[in-house]
């Protein structure tokens, strides 16, 4: 089976199942120190597994996306808005407004 044909997802999905017991990747996920270097090591992962994920691939799907995040120290949630972080960056909205109804979180003072 060619894992070009798969869904990102499940490309993805491989990827994180290979990391499991990769004792040099996982030594080099670890060592980076942002989330740029921790793509660098994935997308050289992913080429050698054949799995031809780039980086806008890496950066949007889970739980990846979710790792990237935590290294950068980026919350996955604001206070507030009590919605994921990857529904927040305008994707769900049309031209990145917040939909209708849904009110700011201004802070307390």
């Amino acid at each position: 089976m060619d894992p070009a044909s798969l869904s990102v997802s499940q490309r993805v999905n491989l990827l994180v199942k290979a990391l499991n017991g990769a004792k040099r990747t996982n030594e080099a996920l670890a060592a980076c120190t942002d989330g740029e270097a921790m793509v660098e090591v994935l997308l050289d992962a992913s080429s050698r597994l054949g799995l031809r994920l780039s980086r806008n691939d890496l950066l949007a799907t889970p739980p990846i996306r979710d790792w990237i995040w935590w290294k950068n120290k980026e919350a996955l949630l604001t206070i507030g808005d009590q919605r994921p972080r990857h529904q927040q960056d305008g994707r769900d909205t049309p031209a990145g407004r917040p939909s209708e109804g849904r009110r700011r979180f201004l802070g307390l003072f």
